[in-house]
């Protein structure tokens, strides 16, 4: 699993989590539904900015959110 299908891994893990839509994560966050669709199927290269937007919209921090087993080197 390469970095960008890990992120969007722990998108849609925390999305699913806090029983979130795609589109209400897009409305708190700030970034289009169709991106967060395609940053949870591993298909965009997301910028630090829309991490931060989506971190935030987790209500949580970045070191927070990365720090996570699923982002460690095997």
């Amino acid at each position: 699993m390469n970095i960008k299908e890990k992120f969007g891994a722990k998108v849609k893990q925390l999305r699913e989590e806090r029983n979130f839509s795609i589109e209400h994560l897009a409305d708190i966050s700030n970034v289009d539904r169709n991106y967060i669709s395609d940053i949870e199927k591993g298909k965009r290269n997301v910028s630090i900015e829309i991490i931060e937007k989506i971190v935030n919209g987790f209500n949580t921090d970045i070191a927070t959110f990365f720090n996570d087993k699923s982002f460690k080197k095997k």
